[in-house]
């Protein structure tokens, strides 16, 4: 999968007359070898003790490469930051997200996808695309 997700990504950069840059190739690396919702800043974070020589303006344009690509899709989860989190094709899930601590839990639930199905269905509407989050605490923070 990883290795799908590089050639998806250098296919897009060739096709748009960019470079493949070693800097990229390390960002690249670096994101899909977490499966966290990741900002800018904690990717940044991540990759500058190993590589000090790459800036947060490297990081930040690498990871709108990547969602432009269809490798990554841009989150927005209320706390003012952009997060990004890999996409697999044919994959949907949903998100849990704490409002104390900002843990991203991911789920997938039949029973819920059923009945947006039957809502749109009833609706005469086709959906195209949907997310749901869920905002809350989690049982650590309720403690």
């Amino acid at each position: 999968m990883k290795r799908a997700k590089k050639q998806i990504f250098h296919d897009y950069i060739a096709k748009h007359g960019l470079k493949s840059t070693r800097q990229r190739d390390i960002i690249l690396d670096a994101f899909l070898s977490t499966d966290r919702h990741l900002s800018i800043e904690e990717l940044y974070l991540k990759l500058r003790a190993k590589h000090p020589n790459i800036g947060y303006a490297t990081v930040y344009r690498t990871l709108k490469l990547f969602a432009e690509s269809g490798i990554a899709r841009e989150m927005q989860f209320g706390d003012g930051q952009t997060r990004y989190e890999h996409v697999t094709e044919g994959e949907h899930h949903d998100h849990l997200v704490c409002t104390g601590c900002g843990a991203i839990i991911e789920f997938e639930n039949e029973a819920i996808e059923k009945l947006q199905n039957d809502v749109a269905a009833a609706h005469d509407f086709v959906i195209t695309t949907h997310k749901l989050e869920l905002y809350g605490l989690c049982a650590a923070c309720r403690k």
